[in-house]
């Protein structure tokens, strides 16, 4: 079930979809060499992390709270009691970062 904030009715996720909330910062950032970057600065192909709040029951590789990295460009925004969320595919989804997640290569040998 998705934990969203103030609803009234649980939220369960079907088959492969992933409930991310957007990380919210603070707009402008600033480069390693210390440029100051505009909110409305376009980068081309930039990933965007957010944190999973509800997946589906044929997803494998994330769980709730989890910070997953996709392309804004595979999204569907969905608006839940006043909180904006997005669904995704778990195969939109390019990395999950979590405590759980061992140190390994992936690779089958």
């Amino acid at each position: 079930m998705a934990d969203v904030k103030g609803s009234g009715l649980p939220i369960k996720m079907l088959h492969d979809r992933i409930l991310v909330a957007l990380r919210r910062e603070d707009g402008e950032r600033r480069s390693t060499g210390g440029i100051l970057i505009p909110a409305t600065a376009q980068v081309a192909k930039r990933l965007v992390w957010g944190e999973a709040r509800g997946v589906g029951g044929n997803v494998r590789q994330v769980k709730v709270g989890d910070q997953v990295l996709f392309s804004p460009e595979d999204q569907h925004e969905v608006e839940v009691h006043g909180e904006e969320l997005i669904i995704l595919r778990e195969r939109d989804v390019h990395a999950v970062a979590a405590e759980r997640i061992e140190e390994s290569t992936g690779l089958y040998l």
